[in-house]
């Protein structure tokens, strides 16, 4: 009897033999999963995507068709990554060293993205390494992140800024009485020097 559990990958999909792929979780067409990189239980890559060398990324996360990760990103749980997204990893690209003969991999060094629990980067937006989307976070489409973002941020255009905060069900915070409220669950988060917390 077949597990309903087990990841799944579309015969056409590239999955490394040294990947890890968890319970529950799904490959689909043409995507490619490098060499070393983990992905937790019920994760979901779409069509074309693309996970680099050594990439982790945590439960119930769904890269969109044509998301770029490269390595060494780090994805926490819950991270949606929307279709032709990029997370970059060279600070200073360049094909070739100064003499023009080609780099290797120890021509560089490569810095990653940090993607904390919840949050969701829009599509086609880019987030340029080293950087640190916060938890529960929305990156609008097509934005290019290129300072970190905090918790609950909503940060939208080039380069990204914050134009207010966003609660776990991704719906704008609304101002209310000294706090800021989610208007579909009614949670409450309070901000403090810039820095937005759920309300105890």
């Amino acid at each position: 009897m077949t597990d309903p559990r087990a990841p799944f990958a579309a015969a056409s999909a590239d999955v490394a033999d040294s990947a890890t792929l968890g319970a529950g979780t799904r490959v689909w067409h043409l995507a490619q999963v490098r060499e070393g990189a983990v992905l937790g239980a019920d994760c979901n890559v779409g069509r074309g995507a693309y996970i680099g060398p050594g990439v982790t990324i945590g439960n119930a996360c769904k890269l969109q068709n044509y998301a770029l990760v490269y390595e060494p990103a780090v994805l926490g749980d819950g991270v949606f990554i929307g279709p032709a997204a990029v997370l970059t990893n060279d600070e200073f690209p360049r094909a070739a060293n100064p003499d023009l003969t080609v780099k290797s991999a120890a021509d560089w060094h490569p810095v990653g993205v940090e993607i904390g629990d919840g949050a969701s980067i829009g599509a086609r937006a880019v987030c340029v390494a080293p950087v640190r989307v916060g938890a529960w976070a929305l990156v609008a489409a097509g934005a290019v992140v290129t300072k970190d973002v905090p918790d609950y941020a909503l940060v939208v255009g080039v380069p990204a800024r914050r134009i207010g905060w966003v609660g776990r069900a991704g719906k704008p915070l609304v101002a209310e009485a000294g706090a800021w409220v989610c208007p579909d669950t009614g949670e409450r988060y309070v901000e403090v020097d810039g820095i937005l917390s759920a309300a105890s």
